[in-house]
């Protein structure tokens, strides 16, 4: 009974201790691959899950960033805030996001118009070669510089201050 009683304790310390590491702010990517202590012990606990999407592998991030921290959070994972390049490709992310948070909320990708307003690049360097925008977008409505897709019913783009919070989609060229 002495040891029953000493398991609930230990267990109800273990819990405790969670709550307060709890409180304080999380990483910014409750997924990293950064494996912590913690982490290490917990048998449900895993590495992110990357999707092969064409030659790339694509990665969606719950946890709602400002667009900014999604492109650092992506970053330390190995890529950055994803670039789209095909109506195919972007099926096919809008599908990721949709598997992966069973819905299909508005989602940071890796467009902005920071450097030059009107001129849209990607934040991985590559050509902005593809547009899905929703009619009347990009309109730079109180200095909008960051894209978001599944905007509005229709699920297109829209340029949006980049302090918003938003979940997003990371994008590498090898799984690791």
């Amino acid at each position: 009974m002495k040891l029953l009683a000493l398991c609930a304790l230990l267990c109800a310390m273990v819990a405790l201790s969670s709550a307060e590491a709890a409180a304080e702010p999380e990483p910014e990517n409750a997924k990293s691959e950064e494996v912590d202590v913690d982490k290490r012990t917990c048998w449900w606990w895993r590495r992110p899950s990357w999707t092969k999407i064409g030659c790339r592998y694509f990665f969606y991030v719950r946890k709602p960033l400002t667009w900014h921290q999604a492109e650092r959070n992506c970053r330390r994972l190995g890529g950055h805030l994803a670039s789209v390049h095909s109506r195919w490709q972007y099926l096919k992310i809008r599908a990721l996001i949709k598997k992966s948070s069973r819905g299909s909320p508005a989602t940071w990708i890796g467009g902005t118009d920071r450097c030059r307003e009107g001129h849209w690049r990607w934040s991985d360097g590559s050509r902005f070669n593809y547009k899905n925008w929703c009619c009347g977008e990009p309109n730079n409505a109180g200095n909008q510089d960051c894209l978001q897709i599944n905007f509005s019913c229709r699920k297109c783009w829209d340029d949006l201050q980049c302090w918003h919070k938003r979940p997003s989609v990371c994008v590498r060229n090898r799984r690791r």
